[in-house]
């Protein structure tokens, strides 16, 4: 273990497994109130919900084979899916509610990864990965781009960015003046300035990740320390709030999105292909918003 990464986990901590045997991992979100994870297999057509006792159940089924989730300021879940170019909310009652569907009457690529910010505003990627085989519902591209969509209290949407290659993870900073996105294919994560009404302007280069082991940029998170994780080459890797890289977390499997969780949110939750892994950190990751309804 490097420096760095001492810095990083708490006592020399290793991944240790959650829970194995699914198609491909992707999405995941802690419920902190019920102190349980949510998570996508995307191959498997299901969501899935694991709790502290390590025991599986399953959330949703079919799931429009689901990829990222998040939570908007209500509680509620939000969930891209794959296999049928929406963005979806799920209500109290259990039905959905379709956020995002078209853009300028096209259907969208695939709705990959998803946030909302403290203005009820949803932000989502849209690569294509959702209509290969495997990933989704192989079918022809509608859109001649691949691009980032912003999701508006009031019901409009609008094109972000459409300058990708495959964008997938995306983070708002804490005082949700930047916006970051990875691009998969290229690399590295872009880095825009938000204004107060939600303009979008900038989209230069933030970092790139490195390394020949596999794993590519995918999921995108900022701790309580403005250090910015990615997943890359090898596992996780970390850098700081400028862009400078710092370590990468290495875990068995290929890590495609995590999250924060645990009472103190300092344990990451990794999706890694068939797996779901927990590494315990030496400080806290930064939390979505906890609510009393359980999901």
């Amino acid at each position: 273990m490097t420096r760095a990464s001492a810095e990083l986990v708490q006592d020399g901590a290793k991944p240790s497994l959650v829970a194995t045997g699914f198609g491909f991992t992707e999405g995941p979100v802690w419920f902190a109130e019920i102190g349980s994870l949510v998570f996508s297999d995307i191959r498997g057509n299901a969501m899935h919900r694991v709790g502290a006792d390590g025991q599986v159940s399953e959330y949703r089924a079919p799931s429009n084979f689901a990829n990222g989730s998040t939570r908007d300021s209500l509680g509620r879940l939000i969930t891209c899916e794959h296999g049928t170019s929406r963005v979806v909310r799920e209500e109290s009652d259990g039905s959905l509610t379709v956020l995002a569907a078209h853009w300028r009457g096209n259907a969208l690529n695939s709705p990959n990864d998803v946030i909302s910010d403290s203005c009820g505003a949803v932000w989502f990627t849209d690569p294509i990965y959702g209509r290969m085989k495997d990933y989704g519902v192989e079918r022809e591209q509608e859109l001649s781009f691949q691009g980032v969509f912003r999701h508006s209290p009031d019901g409009s949407l609008d094109l972000v960015a459409d300058d990708f290659d495959q964008p997938n993870g995306l983070c708002l900073t804490a005082d949700e003046q930047t916006l970051l996105v990875s691009d998969t294919r290229r690399f590295h994560i872009r880095r825009f300035s938000v204004a107060a009404d939600g303009a979008v302007s900038g989209g230069e280069v933030f970092a790139e990740t490195r390394g020949h082991e596999t794993g590519c940029p995918d999921g995108l998170k900022i701790d309580s320390l403005n250090r910015v994780f990615s997943c890359g080459p090898g596992g996780i890797q970390v850098f700081s709030e400028a862009g400078g890289f710092l370590d990468t977390l290495a875990f068995p499997e290929e890590v495609t999105n995590f999250t924060w969780g645990g009472p103190d949110l300092r344990t990451l939750f990794a999706t890694a292909q068939t797996s779901i892994y927990a590494l315990r950190l030496a400080h806290p990751g930064r939390a979505l918003p906890t609510f009393s309804a359980k999901p």
